[in-house]
């Protein structure tokens, strides 16, 4: 079970990421915000099973990866689930509608940043928690700690008016290009930790 359930939860982030590149690309904002609701789903299970493989002396680095994990899933979880149920079926005033609404570029889409950016905390610290004793696990280390810069960018750019244009709904074609961009880089780790996990199962 130890390999099995943190295998599953690779397989989920390997797909959930690829669904979600689709739904940008063919612009299908409800199914976006739904398959990103299952993402943090596996990535806890993924970073669960990387955490359970941490030797002792790498422990803390796993805890806090773990951690960041919860508080990822928690967010992205308030974000979309209220773009599937609240934002959707509509019936909100219109400054609600600015503060809820992902797609103004809100408080709803800040929260969204800031759980991604809690994301690649976890994946930096996960990610220095992994033994890798294979080529393809160190490819999965380096891509998970790299992963980590994405932190700054989610952190520091909602407290910029770099979003603003979003404001008024239109189409944020860079924020879609930019999004897309990290679809591809986060595939490989859902397929190098899908690997890792058949290993021996």
């Amino acid at each position: 079970m130890n390999r099995i359930i943190p295998r599953i939860g690779s397989g989920i982030v390997t797909v959930a990421v690829f669904l979600f590149a689709v739904c940008l690309i063919i612009n299908f904002p409800f199914g976006a915000y739904f398959v990103c609701m299952f993402l943090p789903v596996g990535y806890i299970m993924m970073a669960a099973g990387l955490h359970h493989e941490s030797d002792e002396n790498r422990r803390v680095a796993a805890n806090t990866g773990m951690a960041f994990a919860v508080i990822y899933a928690v967010l992205v979880f308030l974000v979309y689930f209220a773009q599937t149920t609240s934002v959707r079926f509509g019936g909100l005033s219109e400054q609600a509608q600015g503060i809820l609404d992902f797609q103004r570029g809100g408080l709803m889409f800040n929260y969204d940043l800031l759980g991604y950016g809690m994301m690649a905390l976890s994946t930096f610290f996960i990610g220095l928690s992994v033994q890798a004793d294979s080529k393809a696990d160190k490819w999965m280390k380096a891509l998970m700690m790299i992963h980590g810069i994405f932190f700054f960018s989610c952190f520091i750019m909602p407290m910029t008016d770099v979003f603003i244009s979003m404001s008024d709904g239109s189409a944020n074609t860079g924020g879609i290009a930019a999004l897309t961009a990290w679809c591809a880089y986060f595939f490989p780790i859902g397929i190098l930790a899908y690997r890792h996990f058949g290993k021996g199962a």
